[in-house]
């Protein structure tokens, strides 16, 4: 009885917090006016048509009124460009940055590159709130059970190739709510195959079993983002192909990689479980 409680508990929260409310296209229109607003560089309102922000967040099931924690937001800050702007009235944006005190130069460039970006424009970045992410080290992207969305874009392969998936599972589950949802993007792999990490690659059921190890539960996948074309082979990993192009010895190749075009990514939803009270295991 207890199990079949929590199970429903569970379809209820997933039902409450995935359905999209009646101001729907109200939600619709706010997501595409961020992310072709002029606050953003041009090459990156060009991406949107790769990375499907607009439909890619409305199947996490954002909405403006949400607390939502982005990790790894990198020093570009592509995606924060469109949360900023779309919970700076009514929700609130956590931000799990690099360590600007890092021993590793390239975290703390980028830790003040994307610092400096949200100074620069506090017209947009004012309201967001800035902290650290770093799964060997300090994690105080958000306080402890705030979040009812946490979000990650193509950082997966970087915590496994370092040896700290558990860790960055760990501390995203302990942001959220219960029943709160982790929505994550991750460059695909081969489902037969097992990678490291180390060329951007992972399968979707190493993903799957990293976050449930964590204790979340899957709630549905999308193809929003997949692409046929990626044969997830290439001589420098998923960076050759666009907008990287990094063919080191191979740049005959760069024709073949624009006609691939962008990675094939996995789009994945998870939620934190309802626990009952004294549930037994």
């Amino acid at each position: 009885m207890k199990r079949l409680t929590h199970y429903f508990l569970t379809t209820l929260i997933f039902a409450l917090t995935t359905a999209l409310p009646a101001g729907a296209d109200c939600i619709s229109d706010a997501l595409t006016k961020a992310a072709e607003g002029e606050h953003r560089a041009a090459a990156h309102v060009a991406r949107n048509q790769y990375r499907h922000p607009v439909e890619t967040l409305k199947f996490f099931g954002v909405t403006p009124q949400m607390t939502v924690v982005e990790i790894s937001p990198g020093g570009s800050g592509w995606y924060t460009e469109i949360l900023a702007p779309f919970l700076r009235d009514h929700g609130a944006l956590y931000l799990g940055s690099y360590d600007p005190e890092s021993s590793s130069e390239y975290y703390r460039r980028n830790a003040k590159k994307f610092a400096d970006k949200l100074a620069a424009h506090p017209e947009v970045y004012d309201k967001a709130i800035l902290g650290i992410f770093d799964p060997a080290g300090k994690m105080d992207a958000a306080p402890a059970g705030s979040a009812d969305l946490v979000v990650t874009f193509r950082n997966t392969h970087n915590w496994a190739s370092r040896g700290n998936a558990e860790a960055a599972f760990v501390a995203m589950y302990d942001y959220l709510k219960p029943g709160g949802v982790l929505g994550l993007v991750q460059h695909r792999g081969k489902a037969d195959q097992v990678y490291s990490g180390e060329d951007g690659y992972l399968s979707e059921s190493q993903v799957i079993t990293m976050a449930e190890a964590a204790g979340f539960v899957l709630l549905d996948k999308s193809e929003i983002n997949a692409n046929p074309r990626d044969t997830k082979d290439h001589p420098s990993g998923v960076w050759s192909l666009p907008p990287g192009y990094r063919l080191d010895g191979h740049e005959d190749m760069k024709d073949a990689m624009t006609a691939i075009g962008e990675s094939d990514r996995m789009t994945l939803k998870f939620m934190r479980p309802v626990k009952v009270k004294n549930e037994s295991s």
